[in-house]
């Protein structure tokens, strides 16, 4: 399982409504009944770590460990809606596999990954779902000389 290099066609996609509120995972109204009038790519936010763990004990097919995070975006100056938050695996550093480590305030991206787990490990039916999606990995801090 390993994070694929990001094309146009793989979007983090967010709901935007009439209201100017925004919602993940994208639903067909807001929270206060809003029209949906669009998406939002929340490749395009910068997300803040505000709480992880690590799961020793993973349903079939997902890797032992799990780290997993809540994620928190930041929708820029004159947002006022709810925050967009979203949880999802910690990514994997290439090509030792093993997971980031996080902490909380930590910076952190959405990476495509193929696979968030093996298709039909433990899943009667492994066609009935989609197996790609989004894992965060810490954005590295640019240091000056």
């Amino acid at each position: 399982m390993s994070e694929n290099t990001q094309t146009d066609e793989q979007t983090f996609e967010a709901a935007e409504y009439a209201d100017g509120t925004v919602t993940y995972p994208p639903h067909t109204v807001s929270p206060n009944g809003a029209e949906r009038v669009g998406t939002i790519d929340l490749r395009e936010h910068e997300g803040r770590v505000l709480t992880w763990t690590t799961s020793t004990a993973t349903p079939p097919g997902v890797r032992e460990p799990n780290t997993l995070a809540i994620v928190e975006f930041d929708m820029g100056e004159g947002y006022d809606g709810p925050p967009v938050r979203a949880l999802g695996q910690i990514a994997e550093r290439e090509p030792t596999g093993e997971t980031f480590d996080v902490d909380i305030g930590d910076r952190v991206e959405p990476v495509y990954a193929d696979e968030l787990r093996e298709p039909g490990a433990g899943i009667r039916e492994p066609d009935s779902q989609e197996w790609d999606g989004f894992r965060f990995r810490p954005v590295e801090e640019s240091v000056e000389a």
